[in-house]
C-alpha cells in the first residue's frame, strides 16, 4: 500500500468528497489587458494565452509586466490563487490553469478567471490537467471556432477534494515526477542537439569540404522547373493542396493545417509524385525544400516550384539533403531577390551549384544522412519518441494518482 493509499484509508475511509469549484472559494473574472499594455518592468501579469504556451501547472515568476496604473483596474492574483483560461481555439486548452506561487500580488486580464480558494494550489492545478476534468469541462463548453467555458459554468464543475494531507502527498509525488521528467527531457534534448550537430557536420563535410574531387553542376543543368497551381485552398476535399506554409523547419511536410483542392481543379500536370522536390519561391519561407514521400493524392500551389531532376544524374534524396546544407543556403541568400517580398524564382534556383558525385556515392550519402535525420526528426522512432514516452508515462501516473472513489452521500 502506498503512502497516499494509507492516508486515504485513514483520513477518508468512506471515499473522497467531491465539491463544485464554486464551493472552494471565489471566482473572479478578468477583463482587459491586451498585449500592447506590456512593459519591460512593472506589475507582474499572466496573459491567458501564455497559460497555453509558456506556463506549466505552477509558476513563481511572470514573463510579462504592465504599468501600475494599468494593473489597478485588472483582476488581482494573490499567492496561491489559480489563473484559469475561459477561452481557447480548442477544447484541450480551455480551462487550463496555472497556480501563482510567487511573492506578492500580480494581475491577469480577459479570457481568464482567478480562483481564490483554501486548497493546495498545486493539487488543484494538477487535477485540472486530468482526463476526468477534461470530460467534465466538455459538458460546459460552448462555441465551435472559439471554445468558451464561462466562470459561471466553471463554478458548477465538481472535482475531488481529498484531505489536505492527501493533497500534499500527491503534490510531493507529482513534483518529483515532473522534476525527473524535466531532467530526462533536458538530457534527451542535449542528445538531440548533439545529433543535429552531427548531421550538420557530416553534411558539411560531404557537400562543402575543400579539395574534394567531386564535380559540380548548376541545378539548371540537371533539372527542369514547374510553377504550381493557382487555386483557393479549402478545409475539405479529395486532393491535398500543398502550400509554402506546409513546409516545416525540418524540411518535411507539416501534418498541421492541411488544406485541400477539388480534383476537378487539380489537373494531372500539378499532381505530386513520390520523390518530387518542391521549393518555396517567395516570402519568409523562400528556399525551403521538401521531398514528397507520401503517395496520397496531392497537388502543389503556385508559390512552390517543382524541381524535376534528371534521375540519370541526381537522386532526389541526395538533392534534398544538399538543400538543407549550409552551402545551399549561402547560395540561396546570395541569389534571392529582396526587393519587397523575397523572391527565389526558377531563374535564381537554376543557378545553384550542386555537387554531383556518382549515383552510387549519392545513394550512400543519402542513406547515411537519412539515418541521422530520422534519429533527430522522426516522431515515431528515435529520440523524439523517447521524449514523448516520458511525457506519456508522467501523464498516466498523474491521472492514476488523481483518480478517487467518491464518498457516498
Amino acid at each position: 500500500m502506498s503512502r497516499i493509499d494509507e492516508l486515504i484509508a485513514r483520513l477518508a475511509p468512506q471515499g473522497v468528497e467531491y465539491r463544485s469549484i464554486g464551493e472552494l472559494g471565489t471566482l473572479v473574472r478578468g477583463n482587459g489587458m491586451p498585449k500592447t499594455d506590456f512593459t519591460p518592468a512593472g506589475v507582474g501579469c499572466i496573459h491567458y494565452g501564455q497559460i497555453y504556451t509558456h506556463y506549466g501547472a505552477w509558476t513563481e515568476d511572470t514573463i510579462s509586466f504592465v504599468p501600475p496604473e494599468k494593473a489597478a483596474a485588472l483582476a488581482k492574483v494573490d499567492p496561491g490563487d489559480l489563473v484559469i483560461t475561459n477561452t481557447s481555439e480548442n477544447l484541450d486548452d480551455v480551462c487550463k490553469a496555472v497556480a501563482w506561487l510567487g511573492l506578492g500580488q500580480i494581475v491577469t486580464g480577459g479570457h481568464a478567471t482567478v480562483l481564490k480558494h483554501d486548497q493546495n494550489p498545486k493539487y488543484l492545478s494538477y487535477y485540472l490537467q486530468t482526463p476526468e476534468f477534461a470530460a467534465a469541462k466538455k459538458k460546459h463548453a460552448t462555441g465551435t471556432k472559439v471554445i468558451d467555458v464561462s466562470a459561471k459554468s466553471l463554478a458548477r464543475i465538481h472535482i475531488p477534494v481529498p484531505p489536505p494531507e492527501v493533497q500534499a502527498e500527491i503534490v510531493r509525488v507529482l513534483d518529483q515526477f515532473v522534476e525527473l521528467e524535466a531532467e530526462l527531457e533536458a538530457e534527451l534534448e542535449a542528445e538531440l542537439e548533439a545529433r543535429r550537430l552531427q548531421y550538420a557536420h557530416y553534411a558539411a563535410d560531404l557537400f562543402s569540404a575543400p579539395g574534394r574531387d567531386v564535380p559540380s553542376l548548376s541545378l539548371g543543368e540537371v533539372a527542369t522547373f514547374q510553377y504550381g497551381l493557382t487555386a483557393s485552398a479549402k478545409p475539405a476535399g479529395d486532393v491535398r493542396f500543398v502550400r509554402i506554409t506546409d513546409i516545416a523547419a525540418n524540411g518535411k511536410l507539416s501534418p498541421d493545417g492541411v488544406k485541400y483542392v477539388d480534383s476537378t481543379e487539380a489537373s494531372w500536370e500539378y499532381r505530386l509524385r513520390p520523390d518530387d522536390i518542391l521549393v518555396a519561391r517567395t516570402g519568409a519561407t523562400y528556399g525551403k525544400t521538401v521531398r514528397i514521400t507520401a503517395e496520397e493524392p496531392a497537388a502543389f500551389a503556385s508559390f512552390l516550384i517543382r524541381v524535376d531532376l534528371d534521375a540519370s544524374v541526381m537522386l532526389p534524396a541526395f538533392y534534398w539533403h544538399f538543400a538543407q546544407s549550409g552551402d545551399y543556403w549561402r547560395q540561396a541568400r546570395r541569389l534571392v531577390s529582396v526587393a519587397g517580398q523575397p523572391q527565389f524564382n526558377a531563374n535564381a534556383l537554376r543557378q545553384v551549384q550542386v555537387p554531383v558525385p556518382s549515383l552510387e556515392d549519392q545513394a550512400r550519402v543519402a542513406g547515411t544522412l537519412d539515418s541521422l535525420d530520422a534519429l533527430v526528426n522522426d516522431l515515431t522512432s528515435g529520440l523524439p519518441a523517447e521524449t514523448a514516452a516520458r511525457r506519456q508515462q508522467y501523464e498516466h501516473y498523474r491521472d492514476r494518482l488523481l483518480a478517487f472513489e467518491e464518498a457516498s452521500a
